[in-house]
């Protein structure tokens, strides 16, 4: 009976484990067919014998994201959005350009851990573990290193340069999904009630009031 049981707990962790990600692809590949009737965990699969080359190809990485907003910085997507071959291959990857003393804002993605590479520039990068201890980890990376975010933890980038930054992130999922904390916060819709807001940040509604007013 121990045995059994001890096998039971082991293929109730296998599953977990393998739960965490992506679903692994059961075809050589799963181009996504966004149009599809059939309502998936991910997107159906067109017919294969019409999948063609620019179902795997993006073109335009080369090209730096205009970063004239409040925060500095554009983020350039490559995920199943823009390259429908990526459905089911749980991989996808970014390009961020930031203006000098640029930020990306502290964020978190639901469903992929992150490994961030700067192509030009430097960056201060850190996450933030979980309650309660909360702890940041944080360094300054320079062109050429590669620093690597954990699933679900909040995180962020800075650029600590005069000039421009770029940086390349590749995430372990097709949609790795984002959450900006400032825009969830405070950006909700319909707004989060003003006077729960400043008992959670310990301040007053005005200045609830006044911050949702960015967003």
């Amino acid at each position: 009976m121990a045995s059994h049981f001890i096998v039971l707990v082991f293929l109730i962790a296998t599953c977990s484990v393998a739960l965490a990600s992506d679903s692994s692809p059961l075809q050589d590949f799963c181009v996504a067919d966004p149009n599809g009737p059939v309502l998936v965990n991910g997107f159906a699969c067109k017919d294969p014998k019409m999948a063609q080359a620019s179902d795997f190809f993006f073109s335009g990485l080369h090209m730096p994201g205009n970063t004239s907003n409040p925060v500095g910085s554009r983020v350039s997507p490559v995920n199943v959005a823009q390259i429908p071959g990526l459905n089911t291959l749980g991989i996808s990857l970014a390009r961020i350009d930031f203006a000098p003393w640029g930020i990306n804002p502290p964020h978190t993605h639901p469903r992929a851990t992150e490994i961030l590479t700067v192509i030009e520039g430097s960056l201060e990068v850190g996450f933030i573990t979980s309650n309660p201890d909360n702890r940041l980890i944080t360094k300054v990376l320079q062109k050429g290193d590669v620093f690597v975010f954990p699933v679900n933890l909040v995180h962020f980038q800075r650029n600590t340069g005069h000039g421009n930054a770029v940086a390349i992130a590749a995430l372990s999922s097709q949609n790795p999904g984002v959450i900006t904390i400032g825009n969830a916060v405070f950006g909700s819709k319909p707004a989060i009630a003003n006077d729960l807001l400043a008992k959670s940040f310990q301040t007053d509604t005005k200045t609830i009031d006044w911050i949702q007013s960015k967003f």
